[in-house]
């Protein structure tokens, strides 16, 4: 069986599909994935021997660069027909495409899916993006909800009126050109009848009733084995547990002199600080040996050698320090972050800090409280409640799925 799992997105949009990579070539079928073409992606999946197809431009490049909300039609136009191109080749001779990642991206894959008469499942990594009277939307950027509404389904209305607007004129471009008819509802189209959400039921519960199926798998994961660094394990053995200062794929843009900003504030709670570096290019601020650099990590080895984690609420960074019993302070930058700090502060393991810009006051506050014993003993808690099978029930169900869809042989 063949399977090609499709993104476009950052680090967290790619390593869950590691994850399931790994499990469904465990249970013997072949797997590729297309992705960014970012040297760091392409690597990560050469670790574990999945083949990758290069897709779009560097969601480094896009990301670091501060687009201008303007420009989200024509880069959305470039990236579905990118994808037309890529995945169609890709996906040629597969059974099933899983389709994740950035909206316009997972419009692109599903009609390629769709065209080539294969199985395809829609995937999010966080429930914000799924239609439910439970929450409201995310607001695009320069596309912002009248204020005055609160209905949670005059919202929704509203969010598939702005997602046709901004990116129903080019997939139904892309699709007239392959043959298929146009599609009246981009958001519907691509989450379909039943979604599945690939996160963690503690961390994010999805609740019911609902008008849609969702299918929860828990959080897609990979065992990490790989050591960490000699130098990094030097430090750590050298004193007391040091506060972990990362944010990922985010560039910091809103945020001035961020490693500055953090290194003091960790410094007057009398920790060690380890600074990573991400797409914001964090670095050191002096020479003193209290603070210590790091790059690529094995991050369920680490957090759990860490007093926290400050991190910008990415739902895989999350999940990670969930998983390890770190508290965290959530620095949340856009999207889905500001809900994965409020679940944080909401479970009591950590602090929520408010808004993208840290201050050496704000941010020293949220480490206080994430530093207490009380978070300590309830991110420990949390814990061990936390699933670490999603991974493999998600690749079970997807290769279930396609042996009772696929047509019978002919005698």
């Amino acid at each position: 069986m063949r399977v090609l799992l499709s993104t476009y997105g950052s680090r967290g949009d790619v390593e869950p599909l590691v994850g399931l990579a790994v499990q469904l070539r465990a249970l013997g079928a072949e797997v590729r994935v297309c992705a960014p073409p970012d040297k760091d992606f392409a690597q990560r999946l050469a670790d574990v021997g999945v083949p990758m197809v290069p897709v779009g431009q560097s969601a480094r490049a896009l990301t670091t660069g501060a687009p201008k909300p303007s420009s989200l039609p024509r880069r959305a136009a470039e990236l579905i027909a990118g994808q037309f191109d890529a995945v169609t080749a890709a996906a040629e001779g597969c059974d099933a495409l899983v389709a994740t990642g950035a909206m316009p991206a997972a419009a692109g894959a599903r009609s390629v899916a769709e065209k080539l008469g294969i199985l395809s499942v829609s995937v999010t990594f966080q429930q914000l993006t799924l239609p439910s009277p439970h929450h409201s939307p995310l607001a695009y950027p320069g596309r912002p909800f009248p204020p005055e509404v609160t209905d949670n389904r005059v919202l929704w209305d509203l969010d598939a009126q702005s997602i046709n607007a901004l990116f129903g004129e080019a997939l139904n471009t892309n699709r007239a050109s392959i043959g298929l008819p146009p599609v009246d509802n981009v958001r519907d189209y691509v989450i379909g009848d039943r979604p599945w959400l690939a996160t963690d039921p503690v961390l994010d519960p999805w609740q019911e009733p609902a008008d849609l199926d969702v299918v929860q798998t828990g959080a897609w994961t990979l065992p990490d084995e790989r050591a960490l660094p000699a130098p990094l394990e030097a430090f750590l053995d050298a004193g007391p547990p040091p506060v972990y200062v990362g944010f990922g794929s985010m560039a910091m843009h809103a945020s001035k002199d961020i490693a500055r900003v953090a290194v003091e504030a960790v410094r007057a709670q009398g920790r060690r600080a380890l600074v990573s570096q991400g797409w914001a290019d964090l670095a050191l601020i002096d020479g003193r040996d209290d603070c210590f650099a790091v790059g690529e990590a094995n991050h369920q080895a680490l957090f759990g050698r860490v007093a926290a984690v400050v991190h910008h609420g990415g739902a895989g960074t999350t999940t990670a320090a969930a998983r390890a019993g770190a508290p965290q302070v959530v620095v949340p930058q856009l999207a889905d972050q500001p809900y994965w700090a409020g679940r944080v502060a909401d479970l009591g393991i950590g602090a929520a800090h408010d808004g993208p810009a840290p201050t050496f006051e704000s941010l020293s506050a949220a480490l206080r409280t994430a530093l207490t014993p009380g978070t300590r003993t309830r991110a420990t808690a949390v814990a061990g409640a936390i699933r670490t099978d999603g991974a493999t029930v998600a690749a079970k169900l997807l290769l279930d799925t396609v042996s009772r869809e696929r047509p019978p042989v002919p005698a």
